[in-house]
Protein backbone atom coordinates (compact mmCIF):
# COMPACT_ATOMS: atom_id res chain seq x y z
CA UNK A 1 0.00 0.00 0.00
CA UNK A 2 1.15 3.54 -0.74
CA UNK A 3 1.16 6.25 1.93
CA UNK A 4 -1.96 7.71 0.33
CA UNK A 5 -3.82 4.39 0.36
CA UNK A 6 -2.96 3.82 4.01
CA UNK A 7 -4.13 7.36 4.86
CA UNK A 8 -7.40 6.67 3.03
CA UNK A 9 -7.79 3.42 4.96
CA UNK A 10 -7.25 5.14 8.31
CA UNK A 11 -9.94 7.69 7.50
CA UNK A 12 -12.37 5.16 6.01
CA UNK A 13 -12.10 2.94 9.09
CA UNK A 14 -12.50 5.83 11.52
CA UNK A 15 -9.11 5.04 13.01
CA UNK A 16 -8.07 8.68 12.81
CA UNK A 17 -10.45 11.47 13.72
CA UNK A 18 -9.77 15.15 13.17
CA UNK A 19 -11.56 17.88 15.12
CA UNK A 20 -9.54 21.11 15.50
CA UNK A 21 -12.61 23.14 16.53
CA UNK A 22 -13.62 20.68 19.25
CA UNK A 23 -10.36 19.10 20.44
CA UNK A 24 -9.94 15.69 21.99
CA UNK A 25 -8.35 15.21 25.41
CA UNK A 26 -5.48 12.73 25.51
CA UNK A 27 -4.75 10.51 28.51
CA UNK A 28 -1.97 12.97 29.40
CA UNK A 29 -4.57 15.73 29.73
CA UNK A 30 -3.32 17.56 26.64
CA UNK A 31 -5.83 18.87 24.14
CA UNK A 32 -5.37 17.67 20.59
CA UNK A 33 -7.09 18.25 17.24
CA UNK A 34 -6.38 14.65 16.23
CA UNK A 35 -7.13 11.29 17.78
CA UNK A 36 -5.81 7.98 16.50
CA UNK A 37 -7.07 4.51 17.42
CA UNK A 38 -5.59 2.01 14.97
CA UNK A 39 -7.34 -0.84 16.76
CA UNK A 40 -10.33 0.09 14.60
CA UNK A 41 -8.44 -1.26 11.59
CA UNK A 42 -8.63 -4.80 12.96
CA UNK A 43 -12.35 -4.87 12.19
CA UNK A 44 -11.82 -4.50 8.42
CA UNK A 45 -10.48 -7.77 7.05
CA UNK A 46 -9.37 -6.58 3.61
CA UNK A 47 -7.74 -3.42 4.94
CA UNK A 48 -6.15 -5.32 7.84
CA UNK A 49 -4.66 -7.83 5.43
CA UNK A 50 -3.35 -5.18 3.04
CA UNK A 51 -1.67 -3.28 5.88
CA UNK A 52 -0.16 -6.48 7.27
CA UNK A 53 1.17 -7.34 3.80
CA UNK A 54 2.78 -3.91 3.54
CA UNK A 55 4.33 -4.15 7.00
CA UNK A 56 5.67 -7.62 6.21
CA UNK A 57 7.17 -6.54 2.89
CA UNK A 58 8.99 -3.65 4.52
CA UNK A 59 10.18 -5.73 7.46
CA UNK A 60 11.48 -8.43 5.12
CA UNK A 61 13.81 -5.91 3.46
CA UNK A 62 15.84 -5.87 6.70
CA UNK A 63 16.18 -9.66 7.04
CA UNK A 64 15.06 -9.84 10.68
CA UNK A 65 15.20 -13.02 12.73
CA UNK A 66 12.51 -11.93 15.20
CA UNK A 67 9.42 -9.74 14.94
CA UNK A 68 8.41 -7.91 18.12
CA UNK A 69 5.28 -5.92 18.88
CA UNK A 70 4.72 -3.18 21.40
CA UNK A 71 2.16 -3.98 24.08
CA UNK A 72 -0.67 -3.81 23.50
CA UNK A 73 -1.63 -2.21 20.18
CA UNK A 74 1.42 -3.43 18.27
CA UNK A 75 0.86 -7.08 19.18
CA UNK A 76 -1.74 -8.03 16.55
CA UNK A 77 0.26 -6.40 13.77
CA UNK A 78 3.45 -8.14 14.89
CA UNK A 79 1.60 -11.47 14.92
CA UNK A 80 0.31 -10.90 11.40
CA UNK A 81 3.77 -9.91 10.14
CA UNK A 82 5.53 -12.82 11.88
CA UNK A 83 3.05 -15.27 10.37
CA UNK A 84 3.61 -13.91 6.88
CA UNK A 85 7.39 -14.05 7.25
CA UNK A 86 7.36 -17.37 9.12
CA UNK A 87 9.43 -15.87 11.93
CA UNK A 88 9.24 -16.09 15.72
CA UNK A 89 7.37 -13.30 17.45
CA UNK A 90 7.70 -11.60 20.83
CA UNK A 91 6.03 -8.65 22.45
CA UNK A 92 7.42 -5.97 24.72
CA UNK A 93 5.74 -4.54 27.79
CA UNK A 94 6.18 -0.84 28.67
CA UNK A 95 7.58 -1.95 32.05
CA UNK A 96 8.79 -5.29 33.48
CA UNK A 97 6.18 -7.48 35.15
CA UNK A 98 5.93 -7.01 38.91
CA UNK A 99 5.54 -10.75 39.51
CA UNK A 100 6.57 -14.11 38.14
CA UNK A 101 9.74 -13.94 36.04
CA UNK A 102 9.62 -10.16 35.92
CA UNK A 103 10.04 -10.17 32.14
CA UNK A 104 9.54 -7.17 29.92
CA UNK A 105 10.13 -9.00 26.63
CA UNK A 106 7.63 -11.84 26.42
CA UNK A 107 8.02 -14.82 24.12
CA UNK A 108 11.27 -16.20 22.71
CA UNK A 109 14.48 -14.76 24.13
CA UNK A 110 15.73 -11.85 22.07
CA UNK A 111 19.47 -12.21 22.72
CA UNK A 112 21.42 -12.23 19.47
CA UNK A 113 18.30 -11.62 17.40
CA UNK A 114 17.84 -9.07 14.63
CA UNK A 115 14.56 -7.43 15.54
CA UNK A 116 12.00 -5.31 13.74
CA UNK A 117 9.74 -3.71 16.35
CA UNK A 118 6.16 -3.14 15.18
CA UNK A 119 4.30 -0.15 16.64
CA UNK A 120 0.80 1.01 15.75
CA UNK A 121 1.27 4.72 16.49
CA UNK A 122 4.17 7.04 17.26
CA UNK A 123 3.42 10.20 19.22
CA UNK A 124 6.43 11.42 21.22
CA UNK A 125 8.37 8.20 20.64
CA UNK A 126 8.89 7.61 24.35
CA UNK A 127 6.96 4.36 24.68
CA UNK A 128 8.52 2.91 21.52
CA UNK A 129 12.01 3.70 22.74
CA UNK A 130 11.31 2.07 26.12
CA UNK A 131 10.58 -1.11 24.20
CA UNK A 132 13.72 -0.67 22.11
CA UNK A 133 15.79 -0.34 25.28
CA UNK A 134 14.22 -3.48 26.74
CA UNK A 135 15.20 -5.45 23.63
CA UNK A 136 18.71 -4.00 23.70
CA UNK A 137 19.11 -5.04 27.34
CA UNK A 138 18.54 -8.59 26.12
CA UNK A 139 21.39 -8.09 23.61
CA UNK A 140 19.09 -7.86 20.60
CA UNK A 141 19.85 -5.64 17.62
CA UNK A 142 16.86 -3.45 16.85
CA UNK A 143 16.96 -2.89 13.11
CA UNK A 144 14.03 -0.51 12.95
CA UNK A 145 10.80 0.62 14.52
CA UNK A 146 8.08 0.13 11.93
CA UNK A 147 4.78 1.90 12.62
CA UNK A 148 1.46 2.33 10.89
CA UNK A 149 1.21 6.06 11.54
CA UNK A 150 3.05 8.91 13.25
CA UNK A 151 1.86 12.34 14.29
CA UNK A 152 5.22 13.59 13.04
CA UNK A 153 6.00 15.51 16.22
CA UNK A 154 9.46 17.14 16.35
CA UNK A 155 10.19 15.65 19.77
CA UNK A 156 9.68 12.14 18.38
CA UNK A 157 12.07 12.72 15.50
CA UNK A 158 14.68 14.09 17.91
CA UNK A 159 14.20 11.20 20.35
CA UNK A 160 14.79 8.55 17.68
CA UNK A 161 17.79 10.44 16.31
CA UNK A 162 19.35 10.72 19.77
CA UNK A 163 18.79 6.99 20.34
CA UNK A 164 20.27 6.10 16.95
CA UNK A 165 17.17 4.10 16.02
CA UNK A 166 15.73 4.04 12.51
CA UNK A 167 11.98 4.50 12.20
CA UNK A 168 9.60 4.09 9.27
CA UNK A 169 5.87 4.66 9.01
CA UNK A 170 3.33 3.42 6.50
CA UNK A 171 1.73 6.83 6.21
CA UNK A 172 2.52 10.33 7.40
CA UNK A 173 0.76 13.20 9.07
CA UNK A 174 1.08 15.18 5.83
CA UNK A 175 -0.52 12.44 3.72
CA UNK A 176 -3.40 12.14 6.16
CA UNK A 177 -3.93 15.90 6.41
CA UNK A 178 -3.88 16.30 2.62
CA UNK A 179 -6.41 13.49 2.14
CA UNK A 180 -8.67 14.89 4.87
CA UNK A 181 -8.53 18.32 3.20
CA UNK A 182 -9.35 16.79 -0.18
CA UNK A 183 -12.38 15.07 1.34
CA UNK A 184 -13.59 18.29 2.95
CA UNK A 185 -13.04 16.97 6.47
CA UNK A 186 -10.62 19.86 7.07
CA UNK A 187 -10.92 23.41 5.81
CA UNK A 188 -7.98 25.81 5.45
CA UNK A 189 -8.27 27.01 9.07
CA UNK A 190 -8.40 23.44 10.34
CA UNK A 191 -5.32 22.44 8.34
CA UNK A 192 -3.47 25.46 9.74
CA UNK A 193 -4.52 24.46 13.27
CA UNK A 194 -3.03 21.00 12.78
CA UNK A 195 0.27 22.51 11.71
CA UNK A 196 0.26 24.85 14.71
CA UNK A 197 -0.53 21.95 17.06
CA UNK A 198 2.26 19.80 15.70
CA UNK A 199 4.76 22.65 16.07
CA UNK A 200 4.08 22.93 19.83
CA UNK A 201 1.54 20.51 21.29
CA UNK A 202 1.73 21.95 24.81
CA UNK A 203 1.21 25.58 23.77
CA UNK A 204 -1.67 24.59 21.48
CA UNK A 205 -3.29 22.60 24.29
CA UNK A 206 -3.06 25.51 26.71
CA UNK A 207 -4.57 27.81 24.10
CA UNK A 208 -7.57 25.49 23.72
CA UNK A 209 -7.99 24.41 27.33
Amino acid sequence: MTQLNVAKGLLDAGAVRLSPKSPFTWASGLKSPIYCDNRQLLGFADLRGAIADTLAARAAELSPTLIAGTSTAGIPWAALVAERLKLPMAYVRPEPKKHGMGRQVEGPHADGQRVVLIEDLISTGGSSLKCVEALQREDATVLEVLALFSYGLPQAEKAFQNAGIAVRVLTTFEALSDEATRRGILDADDAAALIEWRRDTVAWSRKHD
